[in-house]
């Protein structure tokens, strides 16, 4: 296993090393606070970790920020306790461990023998029952696969349904952008949203400034519009240091009602505080091909990514 001393802190416990790994069985998970893939991955994580432990199994979260704001150690700390993580984080912030271990996925699992060889790996979600097989033979125990609970943004996707791909918003990764007259970066614009909005495109309304990696709204009541076909809508925000900041979402142009997110009301109400992401949508009848609106009533929100389930 290659050095973690790239870490630029440690929480949950003091730094750890070859010493104090010795013999035990490690699982190191990349993360980053954002990614829905880790977020739906993470409750298996979190009962491998209590299930394990007093068999010798180590499990040591690496967080690796994937936009700017992830960089904050106390956005890092809000998400380990809105996950209830108990067991080592590594913040890697200048990416230190990520490149020892020649990672270039969130989430990733390594799988790490009591002598400190990788023994196998798996990048993204999924293939649950094999991985904590893996964790079993590596510890030389052999019982039931642990129940594991997955509610809210943890919950497995439907994807027999999905067809709407995750969508960067800065212009480094941005597409479909549907506003009419096109995008200008890095200045302030006001945009309109088109007359018919295509499928899996997006399109802003208000006065925003589209950046390399995100785009931040200039004036209240601005909004975006995506036309998506999911379950669930995800959506990664930030406050800035404007917080905290009103929403107001729609779908179809009417209030969401039983098909509210976790972060909105029936009526559409959310409120924007920590930068994180937040589910705006999870519909609670036949998936369909449907309009989100979204609206800021205050200025200053930074949306970065949204993604789908």
């Amino acid at each position: 296993m290659p050095s973690l001393g790239g870490a630029t802190e440690w929480l949950n416990t003091e730094p750890l090393g070859p010493a104090e790994l010795r013999g035990h069985v490690a699982l190191v998970n990349f993360w980053t606070l954002t990614c829905i893939n880790w977020l739906r991955q993470e409750p298996y994580v979190r009962a491998w970790s209590q299930a394990y432990r007093n068999d010798g199994l180590v499990v040591i979260g690496v967080h690796t920020p994937e936009f700017s704001f992830e960089h904050e150690i106390d956005q890092v700390r809000q998400a380990i306790t809105a996950r209830g993580i108990d067991y080592p984080v590594a913040v890697d912030n200048d990416y230190g461990i990520w490149g020892a271990f020649d990672n270039r996925y969130w989430p990733a699992l390594y799988f790490v023998d009591t002598d400190g060889i990788i023994r196998d790996h798996h990048f993204g979600e999924g293939r649950y029952e094999q991985s904590e097989r893996v964790i079993q033979r590596l510890l030389g125990v052999e019982r039931k696969l642990v129940p594991v609970e997955r509610l809210g943004v943890e919950a497995e996707a439907d994807w027999d349904h999905l067809r709407t791909p995750e969508t960067y918003l800065g212009y480094a990764r941005s597409e479909h952008f549907a506003s009419p007259n096109g995008a200008a970066f890095d200045e302030r614009r006001a945009y309109e949203l088109p007359e018919n909005l295509p499928f899996n495109h997006w399109a802003l309304a208000g006065e925003w400034t589209i950046g390399s990696e995100d785009v931040v709204l200039d004036q209240a009541g601005g909004g975006i519009a995506y036309r998506f076909h999911a379950r669930d809508v995800h959506l990664v925000l930030s406050a800035g240091a404007r917080q905290p900041i009103p929403f107001r979402v729609l779908l179809d142009g009417e209030a969401p009602g039983p098909s509210h997110g976790v972060d909105v009301d029936e009526d559409g109400n959310g409120l924007l505080r920590e930068g994180r992401l937040y589910q705006l949508v999870r519909q609670h009848d036949a998936v369909r091909e449907r309009t989100l609106e979204i609206t800021f009533l205050e200025p200053g929100a930074e949306a970065y990514v949204f993604t789908f389930g």
